[in-house]
């Protein structure tokens, strides 16, 4: 396997249920039939020119909606093609040559979406078919003389639609559960009732007090509930727990049902959570995951509970298994499949990376929440664990969304527990020693959070090591005068405000105040603008300059050192990296999100097993959570990453339990440009967890928004030397 990463267009769709009739051939005009014929030959050119004009309309930033659209129906014309050219009766080398034209448009499509998340959304395996894409797929069918495959009719829209409709996917092998044995559907008779809320604190906010309760905690704060001596009583012939995961285990054998499983990356989490469940007896499981850890989790299932068959929902759920104990899925697909799962009588949910759901508004946190909900209303004490290595990413609010997932806190405050928990201290906001009683009653509600240093000592040590490099001499002038008419544009508008000013104090010295707005501004514009330089397209020049010599010293590292792993945020610098390893003649596995779960599954298998694979290149988001790559022992992080939590689970694919080798993360940073200050930002956020969760001195700032800090760096300094 010379080169084992594949990229795949994943322009897979769902199968279709009220199927929508094409005209038939005789009711066409003859115009129209002889215009079909007329193309035919050409379907595959036309096919090329159109992924390429859409290739160059990305690369210019026009993603409009017509562009999503255009790109959607191009990957469903080339999957019916491809259809086509199998069943015709073809010679097999006229046949290979149309099917590699067809992959080498499939590549043009995969690597155009990967630039955009709405794009690359449309071509996931389990993506909705928008109107405009269907009508825009006949339209370019009967012009290119494709044989299409009948799409699903879009449903009717009803007049009054609610807020929110969940799409009632039912699979068949579920239905079958459901008819099977009447015996089966589940007894929501023993649901808990919510008791009235306590009177003492019933008037105080308490949520903001909470939190803040972590933000100070001090040195010596405990880090998690006590636990219960480790039991191995559940764990399979011929495995073997550690210590520390034998105790979260006991924890749910002696009744314990909620947990905020917060171990470092590398703990083994997984095995925890699944043993748990067993020790808990909480049967059916639901498991949420992110969609490149699905086939994971099924393989850590078969190993550490062999006894409870696991089923893993995959777009409409076709292959889904009714009668499994163990149901996993992605957060993506959550929605269609809300309705059965809310109501197949789940007695425990595990939500890992459970930093996924911080952000309260997103569709996937809602739909977690609202399954947690439902599971909780008709479950007496069911099982709920969030697993999360970097649970704190930006700040101390990100708890808001697990806690209230776990039922600790509700929209409004502390959930009845929580509430007991805080009148038993028989303390106020107002006290003095209510912020460490509140962080304990927190805690005791089921924080667990272990170091390796702690639980794991005989795993070496890692480090972090930068590497400054130049960049040559016209990608270097380039970068710097990016940076340097950046700082000009904020320090011009930074000018003007200050000289429209009416009032406020009058300092002879930079008004911070003033530098952090004009820094928000900026971002606010960057984070919206389709073109021009900003700070996020400065920091993908960078990469992009980068990109070579990072491959360079990983390809040295691998030849004098063994496996290495190549972390990369943009696809165009993991793009040239393959291309330097191809030409050096090194072996690799590329990890990327626009593979499906089995190629990407393949291709992780294949760095660990294979001996010739020497490097695995890997998407920093699709690559950083969940696997498992403890073969190599040094890390190339060719791009910076905006948070230190995101590094950190980078660099622990392979500093983990049965790693034996000490782990080096070798930081590339280009000397003399913004890529030198972020660093130093990501280092100097990183204690936001430690003061939180293992109740650590390190000073903190509120926030770990490194993209707002290095343009208030950038503005500042620009002042200073005027």
């Amino acid at each position: 396997m010379a080169r084992t990463g594949q990229r795949q267009t994943g322009a897979r769709r769902s199968a279709p249920r009220n199927q929508q009739k094409q005209p038939s051939q005789r009711n066409q005009p003859k115009q129209q039939k002889q215009r079909r014929a007329s193309h035919r030959g050409d379907a595959v050119s036309m096919l090329a020119r159109t992924a390429r004009e859409l290739e160059a309309a990305v690369q210019r930033g026009r993603v409009t909606p017509a562009v999503g659209a255009k790109l959607q129906a191009v990957a469903m014309l080339l999957r019916d093609e491809r259809t086509r050219v199998r069943a015709a009766d073809l010679t097999d080398s006229r046949r290979g040559e149309q099917l590699k034209r067809l992959d080498g448009i499939a590549t043009i499509l995969a690597t155009t979406a990967v630039r955009d998340s709405g794009l690359l959304a449309l071509l996931a395996e389990d993506a909705g078919v928008s109107d405009a894409a269907r009508s825009l797929r006949l339209e370019m069918a009967q012009d290119l003389g494709i044989e299409t495959v009948p799409e699903e009719a879009a449903p009717a829209e009803p007049e009054a639609a609610p807020a929110r409709v969940e799409q009632r996917v039912v699979p068949q092998s579920v239905v079958s559960r459901q008819l099977a044995n009447p015996f089966l559907a589940p007894d929501f008779s023993a649901a808990p009732q919510r008791a009235a809320a306590p009177r003492r604190l019933g008037s105080w906010e308490l949520l903001n007090p909470l939190l803040s309760s972590f933000e100070k905690a001090g040195s010596g704060a405990p880090a998690h509930m006590a636990l219960p001596a480790p039991t191995e009583r559940f764990t399979p012939p011929g495995l073997e727990l550690m210590p520390h995961q034998g105790e979260v285990v006991a924890s749910a054998a002696a009744g314990h049902r909620t947990f905020l499983l917060a171990d470092e990356p590398g703990l083994g989490k997984t095995a925890q959570a699944l043993l748990a469940a067993e020790a808990a007896n909480a049967y059916p499981l639901l498991v949420v995951v992110p969609s490149v850890v699905k086939t994971n989790w099924a393989r850590e299932a078969a190993q550490w509970t062999p006894k409870r068959p696991a089923t893993v929902v995959q777009g409409d759920g076709d292959t889904v298994d009714g009668f499994a104990d163990i149901v996993i899925l992605n957060y993506e697909v959550l929605d269609r499949h809300l309705g059965w799962l809310a109501d197949f009588g789940f007695r425990g949910m595990v939500v890992d990376e459970a930093h996924f759901i911080k952000n309260k508004t997103s569709q996937r946190s809602q739909n977690v929440l609202a399954l947690a909900d439902r599971i909780r209303a008709r479950t007496p004490r069911p099982l709920l664990m969030a697993l999360t290595g970097t649970p704190l990413i930006n700040d101390i609010d990100d708890f808001r969304t697990i806690w209230q997932f776990l039922g600790w806190i509700d929209g409004g405050g502390p959930r009845d527990e929580l509430m007991n928990s805080l009148e038993d201290t028989g303390l106020t906001p107002a006290d003095r020693g209510f912020a460490p009683a509140a962080r304990q009653s927190v805690i005791d509600l089921g924080i667990v959070r272990r170091r390796k240093v702690d639980v794991a000592a005989d795993i070496p040590a890692r480090r972090i090591a930068d590497l400054p490099v130049e960049l040559d001499s016209k990608a270097g002038r380039s970068i710097r005068a990016a940076e340097r008419d950046l700082a000009r544009r904020m320090v011009s508008r930074y000018e003007t405000a200050l000289a429209n000013r009416t009032s406020g104090p009058a300092t002879g010295g930079i008004d911070a105040d003033l530098v952090r707005r004009v820094a928000r501004a900026e971002l606010k514009e960057a984070q919206t603008a389709k073109s021009g330089e900003n700070v996020f397209t400065m920091m993908r020049k960078i990469g992009q300059a980068k990109a070579e010599l990072a491959a360079d010293y990983a390809a040295q590292l691998a030849r004098s050192a063994g496996k290495v792993v190549f972390f990369a945020k943009h696809v165009d610098v993991m793009d040239a990296a393959e291309e330097t390893f191809a030409r050096q003649g090194i072996r690799f596995a590329s990890i990327r999100g626009d593979q499906t779960p089995k190629v990407r599954q393949a291709n992780v298998d294949a760095f660990v097993n294979d001996p010739g694979v020497a490097i695995a290149v890997c998407s920093l988001t699709a690559a950083g959570v969940g696997l498992n790559l403890q073969v190599a022992s040094n890390i190339v992080l060719a791009e910076l990453s905006w948070t230190n939590a995101e590094q950190t689970q980078a660099i622990d694919r392979s500093h983990r339990i049965g790693q034996s080798e000490p782990v080096t993360a070798w930081r590339i940073i280009a000397a003399q440009t913004i890529d030198t200050r972020i660093a130093e930002l990501i280092d100097s956020k990183a204690g936001l967890a430690a003061r939180a969760l293992d109740g650590s001195d390190e000073e903190i700032s509120s926030s770990a928004d490194v993209q707002l800090d290095a343009l208030v760096t950038l503005l500042t300094d620009a002042l200073q030397a005027a």
